[in-house]
Formats: C-alpha cells, sequence, structure tokens
C-alpha cells in the first residue's frame, strides 16, 4: 500500500519469527491484524512502539523512528495493551490535568472516578480508562492490543463507537490487534494477517 502523507509507515520490519512486514496506515484509518496465537501480533506492536529490539524501517509522517529518542517516539506512536499497568494509587494521578468529564460520561463512569483507588477498578475499567488516558496524549498513531478483550457485549459496542468517532475526529493512524471477527467487520478499514513471516491483506473497505 502506497504511504500516505502524515501517516506510519513499516519496511521488512523484522522481530521474532517475523522478518517481511511491510504495511502502511493512513491518518484516520483503522487496520486490524490477526492471526494464530504466538505468531508475533503484540510483538509487532512493541516493535512499531519503539519498546521491543526489531530491523527494518519505521516512519511516521516521513520520519525514521530512529531519528528521535525513544520516549519522544512513544508519545506520538502509542501502544495500548491489553492490560495496562498503573503506578500511582488513584486514577485521577495517571492523567495530566482534569479527567474529561464528558469522555468519563461517554465511557460510563461519574466524575468521581479521578479519586477512585487503582485496585478497585475491574478489567474492564481499566481497559476504558487506559483508552482515555491515551488519547488525552493526542498521540498520532495509536496500536491497541485487543483493547476490548475484557468488555461485555454491550460495553464493547460503546467503546468501539466512542474510540471511533476520536480517531476519525483526530485523524489517529491505527493499528488494531483484534481476534473477533464480528469486531473487525465493525471497526477496521483494512484487515490484514499474519501468515509465516509477513503479512497479507484479508480485506479492505471500498
Amino acid at each position: 500500500m502506497e504511504e500516505k502523507p502524515g501517516g506510519l509507515a513499516l519496511e521488512n520490519v523484522a522481530v521474532g519469527a517475523l522478518s517481511a512486514v511491510s504495511l502502511c496506515v493512513a491518518p484516520g484509518e483503522v487496520v486490524c491484524l490477526s492471526g494464530p496465537s504466538g505468531a508475533g501480533k503484540s510483538r509487532l506492536l512493541r516493535a512499531v512502539a519503539d519498546i521491543e529490539a526489531h530491523t527494518g524501517v519505521i516512519r511516521l509522517a516521513g520520519e525514521d523512528q530512529t531519528s528521535m529518542p525513544a520516549h519522544l517516539w512513544r508519545r506520538r506512536v502509542m501502544m495500548v495493551p491489553a492490560d495496562s499497568q498503573w503506578w500511582f494509587d488513584s486514577v485521577g494521578e495517571h492523567f495530566p490535568g482534569v479527567l474529561p468529564g464528558d469522555e468519563l460520561a461517554a465511557l460510563g463512569f461519574g466524575p468521581d472516578v479521578d479519586g477512585w483507588s487503582v485496585s478497585r477498578l475491574s478489567t474492564g475499567e481499566r481497559q476504558r480508562l487506559a483508552l482515555l488516558r491515551a488519547l488525552v496524549l493526542k498521540p498520532n498513531v495509536l496500536l491497541l492490543d485487543e483493547p476490548t478483550s475484557n468488555l461485555d457485549a454491550e460495553r464493547v459496542r460503546t467503546t468501539e463507537r466512542w474510540l471511533l468517532e476520536r480517531i476519525r475526529e483526530r485523524r489517529i493512524a491505527v493499528l488494531w490487534v483484534a481476534h473477533d471477527p464480528e469486531q473487525i467487520r465493525r471497526v477496521a478499514d483494512r484487515h490484514v494477517r499474519l501468515v509465516g513471516a509477513g503479512v497479507e491483506v484479508v480485506h479492505e473497505r471500498d
């Protein structure tokens, strides 16, 4: 696929058993990534986020990953793992400034969540708040590793809608690891699958 201005581009990226991953994600596009367990989906996301050692070329808006310090790259290319990390005791300590009330409401939280202890959060609540935590930092790229895997069916749909609205509005390039074929049909502009050492396109929207 042709590299789009402002987008994410991978050329012959190699990590683990993968050695020939080439892929472009345009601003505002959602590319779903699937493949068998152990194929390297999460490791590929970690390589794109510059968390795991890899070879090949990764660019954002024409800038090479190696041209900037890793911490600056990760502010622009942000990974949200299925099991997010929390470092402080309260939810609010993980956010810069005041938590946006309208966004909290859209995700099913009240304003008091700011003062909640992280230890009281369910795995699904952590997933939703981790997505919000990433979005408030205004990344150019989101790398989502099964971001709704711990949500019930109704919450999956509402979280998808909320997330897709913000992706489109902010023109965020998204690489989204997913297993559920129905979810892929709902959210993906393009579906690619890990096959052998690289990827193949399964479906593209017209």
